[in-house]
């Protein structure tokens, strides 16, 4: 986690008031969660830290995109990521990071490291379906959708021409009607 260490911002020294901070994200610093969902990282993350005299705010902006593979077709493409998060730091007696928007530091703290915090904003950024943008205009051309395509059911089947019933549902039906 020794390369996490650019992720710490050290806060007493400040003054109070508004202080901006930009990290720019890439594989690298997937790598050190151990996380590989991603085939290539470009995002960048705006940090407004506002300093008060008994807590501290810090606003998380991200932009960007990440390189994922496609649920339906594995074809690789750019997810744009733009989200937002805000954390409050607050200092009490022990460590307590138990709410998601709260977080208490012990009174002693002069730093805190915000790269789980990044890390947790980007990867829940990312849709849980990923799905091409070709696919959902229909401009994508590969072996997975045309196979699909083949495979999938034909809506012949479904209207079958009311000759091709069996009468004897027919009568079944009447009796539905007939109450």
């Amino acid at each position: 986690m020794k390369a996490l260490k650019d992720y710490t911002i050290p806060f007493v020294g400040l003054k109070e008031g508004e202080h901006h901070y930009d990290f720019d994200i890439n594989n690298t610093f997937f790598q050190n969660f151990e996380y590989e969902e991603f085939n290539e990282v470009d995002v960048k993350i705006d940090l407004k830290l506002i300093k008060k005299t008994t807590l501290l705010e810090l606003y998380f902006s991200a932009s960007g995109f990440v390189n994922v593979n496609c649920d339906i077709t594995n074809e690789p493409y750019n997810q744009s990521i733009e989200d937002e998060f805000k954390l409050v730091v607050k200092f009490g007696s022990e460590y307590n990071d138990d709410n998601e928007d709260i977080l208490i530091v012990p009174h002693g703290e002069y730093e805190i490291n915000v790269a789980q915090y990044i890390y947790e904003l980007i990867v829940l950024a990312v849709p849980a379906k990923r799905i091409h943008p070709g696919v959902e205009d229909g401009t994508l051309k590969s072996d997975i959708l045309s196979k699909l395509e083949e495979l999938s059911p034909k809506e012949d089947s479904k209207t079958k021409s009311l000759e091709d019933i069996d009468p004897r549902w027919n009568n079944l039906k009447k009796l539905l009607t007939d109450k």
